[in-house]
């Protein structure tokens, strides 16, 4: 829909239905038009462009902040897996600890109504949105799902919230990939039937299927493997659901399709707390550890994922071993080594490495790793504490996350494709094609 067509419809306040497709990168839709026809419509009748994740591009970070238009250091979450401030405890983040105001509330504020399905790092759903199904990580329908008529729609459709990755670890791959498929299919039902229902200004749903199917066949895909065929055989069912809803939309709306960050095939997983220890930064109190709080207090530094590095700094940590006076210096060194980093092949594990100054600005930036490591494709940072026998290794899994080839698509001709394009910009462009006006400060600027 134009911007003439906003303007003057009769239709009311102009409307948007985001639809999110978890880890999808834009050279999957790009490179297969045969396999995305419907994608490849849409974005012909605006714009498709790959775009940029956030730092790091992990999908619990990376939706509170493209639901917010702000970095972590603003949502407070940073991660999968987090610490607590003063401590070495460590916690899941969920909800309520995303501390930045989400386009929803921006909506609902406006006077206007939002029905949100499946985002991850929503649970517990919240009271004073339309309705809401939380996503990722949310124990079961019954208690993620508000108001309880919601729940049970959802429930009389079996509707699902996430697909059992367990199944993926499996060498036999049919189990999991029917399950992918029945998630997905029960997914795309739910969405139809609240699209169709047209009580909405904003509808915004995620497939987190599509993260899981990569994970557990990228590799299949991009190297022609056992199970390629049925990767293409989900995405073509993918495409022809995004296609059907597209087409389920009323005129005054406005279609926005985003992942929150790229894949690409994985080659070696790479202990990091590992390399830490075997290189002298990293010790425990015993040969038996399995958590954060069993590093001995002469440790200089430590991981959590996906590849956060922190100092053991005195006065922050509470057994912390380096000086505030030489912080800067400790950190320089580390970076010079995980920059240094190469893997079996030869090639250098890092594309780059962060510092937290670079990444990361807001009230939640004490919450900060003090370096991210941003991987070159084919390593994926894991950051356990029980220990592995070596620093490289393989696992169930054959895709991991990538920084780059995020995918947007809008099918508005008055969207710009515009250069250093990223998750922050989605939510000004949502609000903009809504026109919901905001003094809110984001870290992104709308492409309208």
């Amino acid at each position: 829909m134009g911007l003439f067509d906003r303007l003057t419809g009769g239709s009311g306040d102009p409307r948007v239905a985001f639809v999110g497709i978890d880890g999808v990168p834009y050279s999957l839709i790009s490179e297969n038009p045969d396999i995305f026809p419907n994608l490849t419509r849409i974005a012909s009748a605006g714009t498709g462009t790959p775009i940029d994740s956030i730092v790091p591009p992990e999908s619990s970070a990376c939706w509170p902040a493209l639901t917010t238009g702000v970095n972590p250091g603003e949502t407070g979450v940073y991660g999968f897996q987090d610490r607590e401030v003063g401590s070495y405890d460590t916690y899941v983040p969920m909800g309520r600890d995303v501390q930045a105001t989400r386009v929803w509330d921006r909506v609902t504020d406006a006077g206007r109504k939002a029905t949100v399905m499946n985002v991850p790092v929503t649970f517990p759903p919240q009271r004073d949105v339309q309705r809401m199904v939380s996503g990722f990580l949310s124990p079961g329908v019954d208690t993620a799902a508000h108001p309880e008529s919601f729940a049970d729609s959802l429930n009389e459709g079996n509707y699902r919230i996430d697909t059992d990755a367990k199944l993926g670890h499996k060498d036999d791959k049919s189990s999991f990939i029917e399950n992918a498929e029945q998630t997905l299919k029960r997914r795309y039902e739910a969405f139809k039937q609240y699209i169709e229902r047209d009580d909405w200004d904003l509808f915004f749903g995620v497939f987190m299927t599509t993260d899981r199917v990569n994970h557990f066949l990228f590799k299949d895909y991009e190297r022609d493997g056992t199970y390629s065929e049925e990767f293409v055989e989900f995405y073509r069912t993918v495409d022809a659901y995004l296609g059907d809803l597209h087409d389920a939309l009323p005129d005054d709306v406005t279609m926005v399709v985003a992942s929150d960050h790229g894949f690409t095939s994985l080659d070696y997983e790479v202990h990091c707390n590992v390399w830490l220890e075997e290189n002298g930064w990293l010790s425990y109190e015993s040969d038996d550890h399995d958590s954060l709080s069993d590093i001995k207090s002469e440790s200089k530094a430590y991981s959590l994922i996906p590849g956060r590095f922190f100092i053991n700094l005195e006065g922050r940590e509470p057994r912390g071993s380096v000086s505030q006076d030489d912080y800067e210096a400790v950190r320089d060194e580390l970076k010079t080594e995980l920059e240094a980093l190469e893997g079996p092949d030869g090639k250098k594990v890092a594309e780059r490495v962060v510092v937290k100054e670079d990444a990361f600005d807001g009230a939640q930036d004490h919450l900060a790793p003090d370096l991210v490591v941003v991987p070159n494709h084919g390593f994926d940072l894991k950051s356990g504490f029980k220990g592995h026998d070596d620093v490289f290794g393989t696992g169930p899994r054959n895709g991991m996350h990538s920084f780059d080839n995020a995918t947007l698509l809008i099918d508005d001709p008055d969207v710009a494709v515009e250069a250093d394009i990223d998750l922050y910009d989605i939510t000004p462009t949502i609000l903009d094609l809504m026109e919901i006006e905001t003094d809110a400060e984001f870290d992104g600027r709308s492409l309208v």
